[in-house]
């Protein structure tokens, strides 16, 4: 396809800068997905956003069984493709795609059977919070499927070298969001008002216009997709390996979001407005970790294709261009957020009683965008080499030690910004810790 970069030939910053500015540009994109619906569902009120905040935690959880299927899925075909084997990154692109479907279906099926309990776990204070979570829990969860296949998408193509594809098929999705949001939530024309539930029937709609984007995107597709044979029954070896592959982050991303559940349940102590916040503040922070991940995920299929071909002193070079490029951006963010949280804040909840609450937060978590941006980016890289393993534990680590550092900082006065503050130094040590290991061991022999 014209749309593939050689990622194993020529100067190694600009074949990396081509492939990542599309993947960033769909980070993006995909955080504005996120923000759009914020800023509409703010417009409704704080009891709102706290219901799609709760329900979200679930989205956000499903991402982490995605990476199964994703993140196998991706470091194998760019392995395949970089030792010259199209046959075998054909194997493993059909299986990922494959194991996504199940992954999706079952998810979405457990999601519909157990909302109340699953809403229930967070103790909102609200019975029309509790209601309206259920509601977007049933429609964006219940019909994830979309979403589970859009990411094995734009993973395999990744490894392809291939990132316009997914940006464009993401964008597609915006406008189709962006259209139907205030539509189907306000009421709109012949529509009728339906609130929280017209922002999970947007959202779910534009994801399948993405999955459709996708499909007919790829179908001429020479070197992997035309010789699919999507209904060839799927290979149990295949599977084993693109979980052996995609479980230490898949386990990592479930912890994290578990840890993250359990804090806010701690947060909605302090009142439903604190859900909000959280919510709100999650998804103005990640300006930097989504553009960070679209960064990792082209430093991850580099290092993979050049790993592959067996060319260690190239991924290295391209590893060491990443990171120059993300702490820059780490800097932006923590400026951003540090200097403007109020008025950056008043977009999504302009209600002055929840206004300080929101500053506080941006400027708290401002403190660890850089460091947050360097653990990304060297987690992708990591699992370029097919080692999951050590990002997994570092994270897992420091993420769960969140938990008693929160419960310790609330008991003092700085109350519910003793949480964010517990956020913002597991984020640092974790940036600290995992870029060390990665310089020590990284490309060590033992790793070949």
């Amino acid at each position: 396809m014209r749309q593939k970069i050689d990622l194993l030939n020529g100067p190694v910053f600009p074949s990396l800068t081509r492939l990542a500015l599309p993947i960033m540009a769909t980070s993006l994109v995909q955080m504005a997905y996120n923000l759009t619906d914020m800023i509409w569902i703010g417009r409704i009120s704080s009891d709102a956003v706290a219901s799609v905040g709760a329900a979200g935690m679930y989205m956000w959880f499903a991402n982490g069984i995605t990476v199964l299927a994703k993140m196998g899925g991706q470091v194998k075909v760019g392995h395949s493709l970089g030792a010259g084997e199209r046959t075998e990154a054909c194997g493993y692109a059909r299986n990922a795609i494959q194991l996504s479907l199940i992954l999706g279906l079952a998810y979405g099926i457990i999601c519909l059977l157990f909302q109340k309990p699953l809403i229930g776990f967070f103790r909102l204070n609200s019975p029309a919070v509790i209601q309206n979570a259920e509601i977007y829990l049933a429609i964006t969860c219940g019909l994830v499927v979309f979403s589970f296949l859009n990411q094995v998408f734009t993973g395999i193509l990744t490894a392809m070298g291939n990132s316009r594809t997914s940006f464009l098929a993401t964008a597609a999705g915006l406008i189709i969001n962006i259209v139907l949001d205030p539509v189907l939530i306000f009421g709109i024309g012949p529509f009728p008002k339906l609130d929280v539930a017209g922002a999970a029937i947007a959202t779910v709609f534009a994801q399948a216009v993405v999955t459709v984007v996708f499909l007919l995107s790829v179908r001429k597709e020479p070197d992997i997709f035309m010789n699919l044979h999507f209904f060839t029954k799927p290979q149990l070896s295949v599977l084993k390996e693109l979980i052996r592959i995609g479980l230490p982050s898949s386990v990592q991303s479930m912890i994290f979001t578990g840890i993250s559940m359990v804090i806010a349940r701690i947060v909605a102590g302090f009142g439903d407005s604190a859900v909000a916040v959280q919510k709100v503040g999650s998804q103005i922070e990640s300006i930097s970790w989504m553009t960070s991940d679209g960064f990792a995920a082209a430093v991850n299929s580099f290092i993979a294709q050049n790993f592959g071909a067996g060319n260690a002193a190239r991924a290295k070079k391209g590893y060491r261009c990443s990171m120059v490029v993300v702490l820059l951006w780490g800097v932006f963010c923590t400026i951003v957020l540090i200097v403007f949280p109020a008025p950056i804040f008043r977009i999504f909840i302009p209600e002055a009683n929840v206004l300080p609450m929101g500053v506080a937060y941006l400027q708290i978590l401002g403190v660890s965008q850089l460091f947050m941006c360097m653990e990304i980016t060297t987690a992708g890289a990591f699992s370029g080499l097919g080692r999951t393993l050590p990002p997994s534990v570092v994270s897992i680590t420091l993420t769960t030690a969140r938990i008693p550092l929160a419960l310790l900082l609330i008991s003092t006065p700085l109350g519910l910004n003793g949480i964010w503050w517990s956020i913002t130094i597991s984020s640092i040590f974790k940036g600290l810790v995992l870029t060390a290991a990665f310089k020590k061991m990284a490309f060590r022999p033992a790793a070949q």
